[in-house]
Parts: structure tokens; sequence; C-alpha cells
């Protein structure tokens, strides 16, 4: 243990007096800092931001309309309209003149075979393809569907909306699903999946180049020289464990210390509802995620010659973790609680990932995130001895070519 213990002090001491860990560590918060405070600090009622919104917005207030029916449908305009929106006029010629005169800033034309062709011209001299409200179609609409509809404008409403669904969960009290109807919250999922996605794989990265820098300079000689390969590679995952989570600390910290101060501009929605049991099962799966990777990291590390080949291979030990992200919008947002979302997140490789999207989207059965917690945590046990018994120095110091199919078949003890 004494060693194990000088293993992981000189691991982050080494770790922390490079100036690169540093560089990433503090560079990240302060560009996201400095985003914030140019976003915080842009006056939103200069000339550029109305222009801005004058372009894709259109125009703020409501101007008359006309329109020419030629179809003889509508015969009234709807209560709800504003008096003076909507003009009648006998025809397009007249509906021009008032055009040219500032009277009204568009007009329509309903043509006379309108209940067969349901096509309808509109004529506006300054139309804005990239405005999202710049037209006033809606009402002339609204005044067009009520008239066919016999003026009957609970039915037009009706018509407009037919169903008022309202959701009725079956889920325990407190272990309510995501909502369907809320896009920030359909999306939580996915935003934590790729979350633990990145905190795993960067903190898993730090073990692998710790490995492949020591066995180029062949330091890792020297090492197995005075501690056992389970010490090492223990003491080395544990070192870098905690700085890896110390990193994400400060840079989840920073975020949510940014969003504070930014008041209004950058808030978290109220719909989106997160359970505190997230916080605490997230350091779990961190920790217990990252010592299986990191063990699978250090044997990429000690098999490969040199950390551009190990590099060529990362991508099929972080597959498990990757896959997670493919069903976040199908399973995971729609049915987490589904056969593929319950079986990925109780399968050890893929289970860091799996169970914390499933827990941020709700209604987890309270016995799953301890199964799923104890099944990695068994599989990181075996790893961790698996790839301790095959960190030998004759592995450390061959320089052969690294391979996916040797790295499998290292992993079985077939090689």
């Amino acid at each position: 243990m004494k060693k194990i213990r000088i293993v992981l002090i000189n691991e982050i001491i080494t770790l922390l007096s490079r100036p690169s860990f540093w560089l990433a560590t503090l560079g990240i918060p302060l560009v996201a800092g400095l985003l914030f405070a140019a976003v915080g600090t842009l006056n939103m009622n200069s000339a550029t931001s109305q222009a801005v919104s004058q372009i894709f917005s259109g125009p703020a207030e409501m101007r008359p309309e006309g329109y020419v029916d030629l179809s003889a449908l509508v015969r009234s305009i709807p209560e709800s309209i504003p008096a003076g929106t909507l003009l009648s006029f006998p025809d397009e010629k007249a509906a021009r003149a008032a055009l040219a005169q500032g009277q009204i800033a568009a007009f329509y034309i309903v043509p006379k075979d309108y209940l067969q062709t349901g096509k309808i011209l509109y004529i506006r001299p300054d139309l804005n393809p990239l405005a999202s409200g710049g037209d006033q179609s809606t009402l002339f609409r609204w005044a067009l569907q009520v008239n066919l509809l016999g003026g009957e404008m609970l039915l037009s409403s009706l018509v407009n909306g037919p169903l008022a669904v309202q959701d009725v969960s079956l889920a325990p009290a407190g272990e309510a699903g995501p909502d369907q109807s809320n896009p920030l919250a359909f999306w939580t999922p996915y935003a934590v999946t790729l979350l633990f996605y990145f905190l795993i794989m960067g903190s898993a990265s730090l073990l692998l180049s710790n490995i492949s820098k020591e066995k180029e300079n062949r330091v890792i000689e020297i090492l197995l020289n005075s501690v056992t390969p389970t010490q090492l590679l223990t003491g080395k995952i544990m070192g870098l464990g905690l700085v890896g989570l110390g990193q994400a600390i400060l840079w989840l910290g920073t975020g949510f210390v940014l969003m504070n101060l930014s008041g209004r501009v950058f808030t978290l929605p109220s719909e989106i509802h997160l359970p505190g049991s997230l916080v605490v099962w997230g350091v779990v799966f961190f920790i217990l995620g990252y010592a299986v990777y990191a063990s699978l990291m250090a044997r990429l590390g000690a098999l490969a010659p040199n950390l551009r080949e190990a590099s060529q291979v990362t991508f099929v030990i972080m597959l498990p973790l990757i896959i997670p992200l493919f069903f976040s919008s199908s399973v995971f947002m729609t049915d987490p609680n589904g056969l593929i979302a319950t079986g990925l997140s109780l399968f050890p490789l893929s289970a860091p990932v799996a169970m914390m999207a499933r827990l941020s989207a709700g209604g987890v059965p309270w016995w799953q995130p301890p199964l799923s917690a104890l099944l990695l945590a068994g599989t990181a046990v075996i790893i961790v001895r698996a790839v301790a018994g095959m960190f030998r120095a004759q592995a450390l110091l061959s320089g052969q070519g690294i391979k996916v199919r040797t790295y499998l078949l290292t992993l079985i003890g077939k090689a």
C-alpha cells in the first residue's frame, strides 16, 4: 500500500508540473468566461442587433393588409381579429392602388376556383424570405378558415388543434419519465451522455499518454524494478483518476458559476428537472468507468511502441462508450426503460454512459443503478487484475507494432 501511495503522489505531482496540463485545465474555463462576458455585455438594443432582428424576425409592428375575394367566401371578419387589420377591396386594381399609397402592407387574392385548387395569391413588395413572422398571413388564414366553417370559431379552433393530450405516467412517484413535449428536457439525456463520454475518455487518455511516454523514455523499466506491475498500475490509475476528477469538477463548477453570473442570458431552463441523486451516481459511475477504461488504455500503452500507433486502436476500446450516443435520440429520450436502454445501462462497458443517460431522463427502477454499479465494479476489478498480470517488462519494452487483433487476444490471454 505504501508503494501504491508513492506512485499515486508521484503521478499527481508529475502531471501538475506540466504547463500543458494547466493550459488545458485553466484555458477552457478562461475561454468560456470570455465568451460569457462578451455575450453578457452585448447591447441587444444596438443598431446591429436591431438590423439582425429585422432580417430574421421581420417587422414587429402589425400593419393593415387587404384582400380581394373573387370567390365570395369571406363574408365577415372574425371578432378575434383587430378592427382595421384586414381590409376588403373589390378588385386587384383597387388593392394595388392602396398598396402604392401605403394604406396596406400587402394583399391577398382569393381566386374563383379556390375551393378546387386551394391556392391564394399573396402580393407584398418587401417580401423577406428569412423572416419567420414577417407576414401576417395567419390572420387571413384564420379569417378564411372561420368563414369556410360557417363562422364557427370554436369549430375552427378544434380544427387547428384537434387533440388536447394529457400525459399520465404510471411510474412510481418521483420517478417520472422525460417530458416529451419539452424539447430541452427531451435532449437532456443526450447532453449527459456526451458529457460523461468526454469526461471518461479524457481522463483515461491521460493514462495512455503517461505510459506511452514512460515506455519511450524507458522510465517504466526502472519503475518495474522497484514496484510490482499491480502496484504500478493501481497507483497510476488512482493518481491520474483523482486529477481527472478534479479537472472535471473544476470545469463543471465553472460552468454553473458562469450561468449564475450571466443572469437571464444563460440560465438552466425551469422545465429541466435533474434528480439530486444524479450527482451521486455520476461520481460513482465516473470512478468505476474510469477504472475500466484507464486499465484498457494502460494495456494499450504497454503494447504500442509509441503514442501514435496507440491512438489508432483507441477507437475500438472506446466503442462501447460511443454506442449509447447513437441511441440517445431514438432510445434514451423516447423509451428510457426499454430493452435496449436497459441492456446498455447494465452492460458494464457501456453502463457509465448509458445509465447516466437513463438517470437524467428519469423513471429508472431503484434497483437498476446499484446493480449496474455492482456489475461495473466487478468488471473493473477483473480488468485491472488482468491488465496488471500482463504488465511485464518484456511486453512493455518489446517495441512491436500494435494491431486490434493483437490487443484483443492479449486481453483474453491468447497472445
